[in-house]
């Protein structure tokens, strides 16, 4: 039987621990059984169990401390990294041989990991060869993305990830239960969003010719391709946090020897949920 996977990325500060804390408590709700594995050498705390920690295996604060390699931040990370690609076999005895895991890998949160260094692309290879399903999930704090270009930043690093990695991807808005009303109705036309009205929209602010041309032809590669959208995310919410896993669950095709149903868009009504009552401020919260 196979075995699912969900990479865990996104910026730092993104929220990927807490969209793995989250998850976690909504599985144990529904009597779901999901693990976590941190891949992050330099965290420092979890609100839950691993079942596997790369710290085990190495760490950034004894990278840096060691005098004969003398790195940095940054650089300690990528070392770490990269030695953890030529022992998969500590993780492979660590994820053990269970059919039907359903694992999320906390990744580390520097960018150049998914763009130009091919750490997290062996890494992928290696879980297919262990017959693991596997899905990127990428988180942007939607704080930082309640501005056009940002937006557009966020979306190029997402896209990076997506052609590197080469597997079916999930883009998520993480912390919308901490913007404010305005801001969430305001955020609202960032998640399914038209690159060009948002292009005419900042016209004006774009100074340079040779810049306004190029942040076009972006706007056009993504609105022409469909290439890259988002889902809300919510951590009080269930029903939301519910849509995103059934995306993810769609894309692996995870319980597929059961009877399956495409996932819920989030302008559709659940059942008894209507889902613009996500935009809403919870006053009776």
């Amino acid at each position: 039987m196979p075995r699912y996977a969900q990479l865990v990325m996104g910026p730092a500060g993104s929220g990927k621990s807490t969209y793995c804390s989250t998850l976690i408590q909504h599985a144990e709700a529904i009597n779901r059984s999901v693990q976590v594995v941190n891949l992050d050498p330099a965290a420092e705390h979890f609100d839950y169990p691993v079942m596997a920690d790369i710290r085990e295996l190495i760490m950034v604060d004894d990278v840096m401390e060691d005098e004969s390699l003398r790195f940095g931040p940054n650089g300690g990370l990528v070392f770490c990294m990269e030695y953890f690609a030529n022992n998969f076999d500590w993780l492979e005895e660590s994820l053990g041989h269970v059919e039907d895991d359903y694992i999320l890998f906390d990744c580390p949160g520097q960018i150049e990991l998914y763009t130009h260094l091919p750490v997290m692309r062996q890494l992928v290879e290696q879980l297919q060869q262990w017959e693991f399903r596997v899905c990127g999930v990428f988180l942007v704090d939607s704080q930082f993305m309640v501005e056009t270009f940002k937006f557009i930043s966020g979306i190029m690093a997402a896209l990076s990830a997506m052609v590197s990695l080469e597997i079916p991807t999930v883009n998520i808005m993480t912390k919308m239960d901490l913007l404010s009303p305005k801001a969430k109705k305001e955020i609202e036309k960032y998640l399914d969003p038209d690159m060009y009205s948002m292009m005419e929209d900042n016209s004006v602010t774009i100074r340079s010719k040779k810049f306004k041309k190029l942040t076009k032809a972006i706007c056009g590669l993504i609105d022409d391709y469909s290439m890259v959208r988002f889902l809300p995310f919510d951590r009080t919410d269930e029903e939301g946090i519910n849509i995103v896993l059934q995306h993810i669950d769609f894309s692996i095709q995870y319980g597929e020897d059961l009877e399956f149903k495409e996932p819920k868009e989030p302008d559709e009504e659940p059942d008894n949920t209507n889902y613009d009552d996500f935009f809403q401020d919870k006053e009776e919260d």
